[in-house]
């Protein structure tokens, strides 16, 4: 039985997607999906992971809006958003309200990360 803590990553930049599954694959599950839409779908198939971590901006569908549509039906998951921008007001309106519980700067660091997951 595979106890390790179960990761879904969003970010449409491929390099991230292979960067950050190389740096948690050792520790935890990781499953990567390239846009909001594609996570939606994963989710359905997928057992529900312990925590998804977006990337805030990328095309078709925004990390917060996406993460608004999953936390309505997994209420139980653990979101984060991460950005290579300074936090905007919707970033600080979703902490604020709840809709995630931090946001992660990029370039990501791995033990911020790490403990974050960890304590999830």
């Amino acid at each position: 039985m595979n106890n390790k803590k179960q990761i879904l990553y969003v970010d449409d930049e491929q390099m991230n997607l292979m960067l950050f599954e190389n740096m948690f694959q050792k520790n935890y599950g990781v499953t990567t999906a390239e846009s909001g839409r594609h996570a939606l779908e994963l989710l359905e198939s997928m057992d529900t992971p312990d925590v998804v971590i977006s990337d805030m901006r990328m095309p078709g569908m925004t990390g917060l809006e996406f993460i608004k549509k999953a936390r309505d039906r997994y209420p139980m998951i653990a979101f984060y958003i991460l950005t290579g921008y300074e936090i905007t007001d919707e970033i600080q309106e979703a902490l604020n309200q709840g809709i995630i519980k931090q946001y992660f700067q990029k370039p990501f660091k791995m033990k911020e990360i790490d403990n974050v997951i960890a304590n999830a």
